[in-house]
């Protein structure tokens, strides 16, 4: 099938195989290797990119179901080559990540909350990340992280 989709504001035009998963066509056929493959079964979000600004689970989008939608993965998110998305920016300076493999989806995840709820309470953040599975953290620098990018307060100490 012909799929036709704007990635990180540049249009792409393929044919792909009708069971091709958007993660594998990010990867496979873009060369977009910043959105990771975690679990192929939505636990972990790790391969979590922007749909028309919506977080999705990209291990569960099929490529065709994304034509004619605009996607954005974890490359085109920064406004240009030397800068850092205001999201991606928080999380370096809060250290919200250990190894980095969930880094990706968390930061798309983020952003995408971030647009619904501009100024949410610590629940919020941590309800909205929920579907998103850090290996490595106990979460509360990636919780700061979400925070400091919304303006609000940061939470000094972790929470039990």
């Amino acid at each position: 099938m012909r799929v036709g989709m704007t990635v990180n504001g540049k249009a792409h035009e393929q044919e792909v195989e009708p069971r091709l998963l958007l993660v594998h066509y990010l990867r496979d056929v873009l060369g977009l290797t910043g959105t990771n493959i975690g679990c192929d079964t939505t636990s972990c979000g790790a391969c979590t990119v922007l749909l028309d600004g919506v977080s999705v689970k990209s291990c569960t989008v099929l490529a065709v179901q994304a034509d004619g939608a605009s996607v954005t993965t974890i490359e085109g998110l920064a406004p240009g080559p030397d800068q850092l998305h205001p999201v991606q920016q928080a999380f370096r300076e809060h250290h919200g990540l250990q190894c980095g493999y969930c880094t990706p989806g968390m930061v798309m995840a983020a952003t995408s909350l971030l647009a619904e709820h501009p100024h949410p309470t610590e629940q919020q953040v941590r309800e909205g990340l929920e579907g998103n599975l850090c290996r490595c953290t106990g979460y509360h620098n990636i919780v700061k992280a979400v925070l400091a990018a919304a303006g609000g307060e940061v939470p000094k100490e972790p929470v039990a």
